[in-house]
């Protein structure tokens, strides 16, 4: 069978019309046909490599159904100008439909400076909302049930700080932190990669993320504590390969680093989320 598989391939290559070599939107060469002799080549198994939806490895999804058992968080990335603006804006999103909320902070918070400093003139409110304290966030949230929406926050060098004002304001409106589910970025080495907008160095920043991310798996057991992010990368000019091949990367260190505090890593890496641009062709 497996010879006149590759006897017709042969045959068959020979009648096509291009020996072009193509690429995939990602720049992966690509055959003109595939057949079950590639899998064979890659010693492929079935079980091993691919398993079923909702077991190891994982290939066909984290769950048996996947969207059919639990549909995607529906979350639009928004928050400009004044707390109370954003506030508006939150509130228009759920009454569009949205299930989740994602935050956006502008520079000054991701520096980690507050809205009064000298040096922010010019970038308050602008690309996302100014969080200097826990009233800020109060502001943000006001009227929101944060026991049935999602809190995600693109966050990453001021993660603690600014995590610790939404605990505190979710506690001072009577929410237990075990009811509260979100996500924090927390990717600082993605920020020394591409972006910049770090404020300590490596060493002592992966050290805040580590604290972060053994907190929340103490004490806030439905939260995401790092979103693993690889579009900022893209933007910085990586390529395709090269964005998932550094997001492994940095998730393996975070891992690592927080394995090392005799954190059993059962305990959190189920709660690494990710953000892929891949293919997204610009």
């Amino acid at each position: 069978m497996e010879g006149l598989l590759q006897e017709g391939y042969r045959e068959w290559l020979k009648g096509t019309k291009s020996q072009e070599q193509r690429f995939s939107a990602s720049q992966i060469p690509l055959n003109p046909l595939y057949t079950p002799l590639d899998l064979e080549d890659k010693g492929f198994d079935y079980l091993a490599d691919l398993g079923l939806p909702g077991e190891y490895p994982y290939t066909r999804g984290i769950r048996p159904l996947m969207y059919r058992e639990r549909l995607w968080t529906m979350r639009q990335y928004s928050g400009h100008g004044t707390r109370e603006e954003t506030n508006q804006i939150f509130k228009k999103m759920i009454e569009m439909g949205a299930t989740g909320l994602s935050l956006a902070f502008d520079l000054p918070t991701q520096l980690g400076y507050d809205s009064d400093d000298s040096r922010t003139f010019g970038e308050v409110g602008v690309a996302g909302v100014a969080v200097d304290s826990v009233e800020d966030m109060k502001v943000i949230y006001d009227g929101i049930d944060l026991s049935k929406v999602t809190a995600s926050m693109t966050i990453n060098a001021p993660t603690a700080p600014v995590l610790a004002m939404y605990l505190v304001a979710a506690e001072e409106r009577g929410y237990k932190w075990e009811s509260l589910g979100g996500t924090v970025q927390n990717d600082i080495l993605k920020e020394y990669l591409s972006r910049g907008n770090y404020i300590y160095p490596p060493r002592p920043s992966l050290r805040l993320t580590s604290d972060v991310i053994e907190f929340c798996a103490k004490h806030i057991p439905r939260w995401n504590t790092i979103s693993v992010c690889g579009y900022h990368m893209r933007d910085a000019g990586a390529t395709p390969v090269q964005e998932i091949a550094w997001m492994l990367l940095d998730a393996i260190e975070y891992v690592t680093n927080t394995v090392k505090r005799g954190i059993n890593v059962d305990e959190f890496a189920f709660r690494i989320t990710w953000l892929p641009s891949v293919n997204h062709i610009k």
